[in-house]
């Protein structure tokens, strides 16, 4: 009878080990994974790898964007999330915006109805504010617009730009994610715009779009392009933001 009992201390006592084991293993997974999207979502700002494909952008000829990487974006699937996430860049020693990132969802968007807050405060780097043919040149130009981001006078998410940029350019693209999350209300988009700054310009030469609709595989939303901060007909002064021929 003593060894039958022993037996079934021996096994209760390797079940309960194993147990332990089990469960502490399923734990560390766990935090694993947590600690994985939390780290993704830190370092999601850094995480360009279009810089030197920017470098390689033609120079601007009469076509307000060109096409990067025959128009697919460089995410990795790694970074597909269906949390949605904002990240922006800090300014650098100039003062100059960097790279916003996010995922795009409901929950980042204003809510319905909501108007855009006063930006006039902000003045960011390269404002240099002018008339060309009867109309200021420079807008604020948010990176992450207002209607993906609920974003107002965030001076890390505003670079100065002119009116046909920001109307003609970024607007395009801005759209077509707007009009995408409205048709389906529950998806997410990842979405990343990388202003490009030649040397110490304080003005912005233009900026990389991308984005990717995450719960179709980007066939709702997919492109990579390159917009030109220009104005038809006006000569400007890069390094400070300057209407030369004012």
């Amino acid at each position: 009878m003593k060894s039958k009992n022993k037996k079934t201390n021996v096994k209760e006592i390797i079940a309960a080990i194993v147990s332990v084991i089990v469960i502490s293993l399923v734990t560390h997974y766990l935090e694993r994974v947590d600690y994985g999207a939390e780290q993704q979502e830190n370092n999601v700002a850094s995480n360009v790898s279009s810089y030197a494909n920017i470098e390689n952008v033609p120079k601007y000829d009469n076509e307000i964007y060109v096409e990067i990487n025959g128009n697919k974006p460089y995410f990795n699937e790694s970074e597909y999330t269906k949390k949605g996430f904002e990240k922006y860049s800090e300014l650098d020693s100039l003062g100059r915006c960097g790279v916003a990132y996010a995922c795009i969802c409901k929950e980042t968007m204003p809510p319905e109805g909501d108007e855009r807050g006063d930006i006039s405060q902000v003045k960011p780097t390269g404002w240099k504010q002018a008339k060309f043919n009867g109309e200021f040149i420079y807008n604020r130009c948010h990176l992450i617009a207002y209607c993906l981001s609920d974003e107002d006078a965030n001076e890390k998410n505003l670079i100065t730009g002119t009116r046909y940029f920001n109307t003609k350019g970024m607007l395009t693209f801005e759209k077509k994610v707007l009009e995408y999350m409205n048709k389906n209300p529950k998806n997410h988009v990842l979405y990343r715009v990388t202003p490009h700054f030649e040397g110490n310009n304080l003005l912005s030469s233009g900026v990389e779009m991308e984005a990717y609709s995450i719960e179709d595989n980007g066939a709702g939303v997919s492109f990579n392009v390159y917009v030109y901060n220009v104005q038809p007909g006006a000569n400007i002064d890069y390094a400070t933001g300057k209407l030369l021929n004012n």
